[in-house]
């Protein structure tokens, strides 16, 4: 940490989902605070306590705002002169809109240095279902989102796609309701992947593509086979197509396009939005529109087909 420089912990996720028990237990870790001052923003109150006698041991300063319409970049200022801190953690009201804290003018000095989110994963589907919208949005760009409560029932591979199709970049750790970290449990593919051409179902294409992101080398030389949609992306030549399917991670407004770049030298023959069956060889290399590298895919076979009854595809 440079002088002068205020670090900032954002911490979200529902009421009851764990965000006070993690800062609590953060700020209790040896040297982490090091003598310097802090500032807790509370912005809920569940029903685990800050132990206020171990807040004033290491040097934390609490306020407690109930309303979102007080916190506003002026109440950052005057809490910035008041308590002059050195870190600021930020436990966020899972019903508030995330975007208009990360969206906010903080005050110069301070400099959000960490997301965090916290998730009961014993009601992780249920509030998916009914408000996913929401739950999305308070994951979406947090650095890494922490899966508590968890058992040997609970689907690992299944949470971590949905998470990593809305945020590619967040660890995703997984602690046992006895807690301990457990590690998420290896999920074995719906197709054969020793086969000379590997099929992908349309409704195992989500799982396929989110797997190939997080492993493209098990698929590299690899010839793959699935229905999809032609797409040509905008200053693309016309041999390059997207071959891929709409998916949807929450709710009918995040529908999303997916799919990866191929070379098919019949390209110039489709429309975007014809559908096709298309086998193809995957290699792995860096590619400008990844920002790094990934599955690339060379056309072995292209041919049109009917327009499936399921347009979209789902990661579970």
């Amino acid at each position: 940490m440079e002088e002068n420089e205020v670090y900032v912990y954002l911490f979200t996720g529902f009421l009851e989902s764990g965000k006070t028990s993690l800062i609590q237990g953060t700020i209790e870790e040896p040297d982490f605070m090091k003598g310097e001052t802090g500032l807790l923003i509370c912005c809920e109150e569940g029903e685990v306590e800050y132990d206020e006698a171990l807040l004033k041991k290491v040097g934390i300063d609490m306020v407690v705002v109930e309303e979102q319409e007080d916190l506003t970049p002026a109440y950052l200022e005057e809490l910035d002169k008041k308590y002059q801190p050195n870190r600021v953690f930020i436990e966020y009201n899972g019903m508030w809109q995330t975007e208009l804290l990360r969206e906010m003018q903080m005050p110069d000095d301070w400099i959000m240095v960490q997301i965090l989110t916290t998730i009961d994963a014993s009601t992780f589907q249920t509030y998916m279902a009914n408000m996913g919208g929401m739950v999305v949005q308070q994951f979406t760009d947090a650095d890494a989102v922490i899966f508590n409560r968890c058992d040997d029932d609970t689907p690992m591979p299944s949470f971590r796609r949905l998470v990593k199709a809305n945020n590619r970049r967040a660890q995703i750790i997984y602690e046992h309701k006895n807690g301990n970290i457990v590690n998420g449990m290896e999920e074995e593919m719906p197709f054969d992947l020793n086969a000379d051409v590997v099929e992908i179902n349309e409704e195992d294409y989500g799982i396929w593509y989110m797997d190939a992101i997080d492993h493209p080398e098990k698929y590299k030389d690899k010839t793959l086979k699935f229905k999809a949609i032609i797409y040509h992306p905008e200053g693309f030549p016309p041999e390059w197509i997207v071959p891929g399917r709409f998916a949807m991670t929450c709710c009918v407004e995040d529908i999303t396009f997916i799919g990866f770049k191929c070379h098919c030298p019949q390209g110039a023959e489709f429309k975007t939005r014809d559908w096709a069956d298309i086998t193809v060889k995957a290699k792995v290399e860096y590619t400008p529109e990844y920002e790094g590298e990934g599955l690339v895919l060379d056309t072995v076979k292209i041919e049109r087909t009917e327009k499936s009854k399921e347009e979209i595809v789902y990661f579970t």
